[in-house]
């Protein structure tokens, strides 16, 4: 503590009382924030205290302040608004912050010039700090200054309070044993989401959805505004996603419960009989979202292909130890030619097997690069994937159903 004052003293002396005097005439507190970063463990009152003592310096009172004007005498009231307007938002952790008057800024940053200090920190840092410390005491809820389940803005000029709910997020795996449905809401193309004669007023091009199946089960319990599904992927709505499914993060925005029983949402899902099971659904951080999105893993699918013509057993066995491992080049396809880039995508088979056949038909596992358009690489869509099934059989092939059977490098072909 001698050293600290030690150290106080000679800051003080170093600004001296002649240039302090020609500033306006500071309360206390500011008068120490001068000095704020002097010394740990001391308030900014104590620390102007000192400083007084050794400039002989009469500090304002607190509402006389040019730079304060008072604001920290207000703090207990703050503070109950705050909880007041935290209250009905669960919560174990938060964080504070303020918007002061552009005229406060403006004075206190004229004393630092004028001074030439570089021990000083700002009012709203003070501020912020000292009425979080106060809300945590009656609380019990601690300060979180990277993922707080609630930001508070508190306005000390008009003395409004705006609250920013962190969402939660919730990830699984989710399998859909049906086809027809998309992964994500589809917005109707005729009025784009608004209700029309053509999706029968409900804004959607199918009737549900994986998201909307899950969120169902999800959102009252939350009591959240929105939701928003991340997918590792997404597979075609006329194909299925079996195996152990597919990974995804179900945002839940502004949430007014945080704990969930995920347990019950599970079983509420799978029970539902809409055709989508989710398993492992547990809390997950904002972070993983990116990680899913950015995941590259290669996919296993099971493919039922239809030929124009019989093809021998040989030749069929032949193609397909062509295809396997072979690099193949995909233009956009036609089908998703309006929303996609028209450009030419360069990916990997990984795999091919010969599950089951007959003379006009067969069941190919194809394990191949993510991104890669597996009904193309069949099809061949007219020339713009190349090497294709269908140019190498010298027949036409058209893709009855396809079902993805696994995500992950480790799950391939040989199952």
């Amino acid at each position: 503590m001698a050293a600290f004052g030690d150290e106080l003293r000679g800051a003080a002396m170093a600004i001296g009382s002649e240039s302090l005097g020609q500033q306006p005439r500071l309360c206390v507190r500011c008068l120490g924030r001068l000095f704020a970063k002097v010394g740990k463990g001391v308030s900014n009152p104590e620390r102007g205290a000192v400083v007084s003592d050794v400039l002989g310096y009469e500090p304002a009172k607190p509402d006389a302040c040019p730079v304060c004007k008072g604001v920290f005498d207000s703090l207990i009231r703050f503070r109950d608004r705050v909880i007041r307007e935290m209250e009905p938002w669960e919560h174990s952790s938060f964080l504070i912050g303020s918007r002061f008057d552009p005229a406060v800024v403006e004075a206190e940053e004229g004393v630092w010039a004028a001074l030439r200090t570089d021990k000083h920190e700002p009012i709203k840092m003070e501020f912020n700090r000292e009425l979080g410390k106060a809300v945590a005491l009656a609380t019990g809820k601690e300060a979180n200054f990277e993922h707080p389940d609630v930001t508070v803005v508190l306005d000390t000029t008009y003395e409004t309070v705006d609250l920013q709910i962190a969402a939660v997020f919730i990830r699984g795996n989710y399998r859909k044993l049906v086809r027809g449905i998309p992964q994500t809401r589809w917005p109707c193309k005729a009025c784009m989401g608004k209700g029309c004669r053509r999706c029968g007023g409900t804004g959607k091009m199918y009737q549900t959805s994986v998201e909307e199946i899950i969120a169902a089960k999800l959102m009252p319990q939350a009591n959240a505004s929105a939701h928003f599904f991340h997918g590792m992927g997404r597979e075609d709505i006329d194909a299925r996603m079996l195996g152990d499914g597919r990974p995804f993060i179900l945002e839940l925005r502004d949430p007014h419960r945080r704990a969930l029983d995920l347990q019950r949402a599970e079983m509420e899902v799978n029970g539902s009989g809409e055709g989508v099971e989710v398993t492992g659904l547990r809390p997950a951080a904002s972070t993983e979202v990116a990680e899913i999105k950015n995941e590259r893993t290669d996919k296993v699918y099971r493919v039922f292909v239809k030929f124009d013509a019989e093809v021998a057993e040989e030749k069929l066995n032949e193609v397909v130890s062509a295809l396997r491992g072979s690099r193949i080049v995909q233009q956009t396809p036609t089908r998703v030619a309006h929303r996609r880039a028209d450009m030419a995508r360069h990916r990997i088979v990984r795999d091919m097997r010969v599950e089951g056949r007959d003379g006009k038909g067969a069941v190919l596992l194809v394990t191949a690069e993510t991104g890669t358009y597996i009904k193309e690489l069949v099809t061949g869509d007219g020339g713009r994937t190349t090497p294709n099934l269908s140019e190498l059989l010298g027949v036409r092939c058209a893709v009855e159903a396809l079902d993805v059977i696994a995500i992950g490098a480790d799950k391939g072909c040989e199952q």
